[in-house]
């Protein structure tokens, strides 16, 4: 049963959700942040060119109802996802099991993995809620946007208080990931109260790109695959760092633009 394929290939995919302290472990959540930010731009430019070339007849339904699966499945999506993360830092090699506190040595018992667990449970709230919003009527439209800025607020506010005792050049790319982290917050909360606005769409698509980007940028930084290591402690190291988040923020939105450019 466990040389099975598909469940040789989940189990591998928990072990790297569970070690996020290596390069794969960065580069992992990295692709997903990327694949997301690139799926919105196009999810949300074809729909706003559906907006501004309104057809007559069965073709708006047809649109409409794909749009409704759509979002569906992107729920889906995200709570699957976030349930095998959940999984992974729990009962991938060295997780807890869900086991909070040893009362045999009277201490809490690997809180790393806790607080990466905590992370995908938001994700996984918001998941549930979107499918939960766009295959019933009980629920307010707005609120799968409220929770999706909840999870990100909540994946800020872990990793704010993630850093103690690290390297100045861990603690400040860390700290770098957070703007882009609110950022995206923020831009959903915004999006409660202004469903549909086609920039606050793109600008969210952006920094979940720059994101994911980053994570991979933080994967050669801390754990480089060639023999060159970086010095932790260079404030030379952080200046460059600092311009290098610019340069990735400049290839985000370029990103989002063209893709929204081709899509119309």
């Amino acid at each position: 049963y466990q040389h099975w394929p598909p469940v040789r290939a989940v189990s591998e995919l928990m072990g790297l959700l569970n070690n996020m302290g290596n390069f794969k472990g960065h580069a992992l959540p990295g692709c997903f942040f990327l694949i997301a930010g690139l799926w919105w731009t196009v999810k949300y430019s074809l729909w706003y060119t559906t907006r501004r070339n309104k057809s007559a007849g069965a073709g708006r339904i047809t649109t409409r109802a794909m749009q409704h699966r759509l979002e569906i499945m992107e729920g889906a999506v995200i709570l699957s996802f976030s349930l095998i993360g959940i999984l992974g830092e729990q009962f991938a090699a060295g997780g807890p099991k869900f086991h909070l506190y040893d009362s045999s040595t009277q201490h809490w018992d690997r809180l790393m993995n806790w607080q990466h667990t905590t992370m995908y449970l938001f994700f996984a709230l918001a998941g549930a809620t979107s499918l939960t919003v766009h295959s019933t009527d009980g629920a307010p439209l707005a609120l799968d946007r409220l929770l999706l800025g909840l999870a990100f607020f909540n994946e800020g506010f872990l990793f704010l208080y993630h850093l103690h005792g690290r390297d100045m050049l861990d603690v400040h790319i860390h700290m770098l990931l957070l703007y882009a982290i609110f950022g995206g917050a923020i831009i959903c909360f915004l999006e409660v109260f202004h469903r549909g606005n086609i920039l606050l769409e793109l600008l969210r698509a952006a920094l979940c790109v720059l994101q994911g980007s980053w994570f991979w940028q933080i994967a050669f930084v801390l754990y480089p695959p060639s023999e060159v290591k970086w010095d932790l402690s260079d404030h030379n190291n952080m200046m460059f760092i600092t311009m290098c988040y610019s340069w990735h923020l400049a290839f985000a939105l370029l990103t989002v633009a063209v893709a929204h450019t081709t899509v119309l």
